[in-house]
């Protein structure tokens, strides 16, 4: 069943990502949905929580690490490639919020934010990976 809900949730976001034209979308995904996401090549995963959440928690594997919190987050941001899809996440899912408005302002095309973020994850039973 749960490999028929994953198969689901990717055929809609493929879907919506076909039919979809505008510029500068922000849709909130289930963590079914993210596995889903980010099985795709061209998404770019977001880790937005500080270093230490990261360390402590563990995170999603390929993702790249953006501390939100950042002085140097407006120019981190900048080496994303604004024509591909960027999924965020974060511990709860309000630094990810932010930060994909944030993005859609800066002219990115797709953005996914996880719903309830690392904490619905981990719930969800998928796995963080710890250095």
């Amino acid at each position: 069943m749960k490999k028929i809900n994953i198969l689901y949730g990717f055929l809609v976001l493929l879907f919506m990502a076909c039919t979809s034209h505008e510029t500068g979308v922000i849709e909130v995904v289930s963590a079914e949905e993210m596995q889903s996401l980010i099985s795709l090549d061209d998404v770019q995963l977001v880790d937005l929580r500080s270093e230490e959440d990261r360390f402590k928690q563990g995170y999603i594997a390929n993702s790249q690490h953006i501390d939100y919190s950042s002085e140097t987050f407006e120019e981190d941001i900048k080496n994303l490639d604004k024509s591909k899809p960027v999924a965020l996440y974060c511990n709860s899912g309000k630094r990810s919020a932010e930060c994909a408005q944030k993005l859609k302002e800066a002219g990115f095309v797709k953005i996914f934010d996880l719903q309830g973020g690392v904490s619905e994850w981990k719930h969800k039973g998928n796995i963080l990976i710890k250095d």
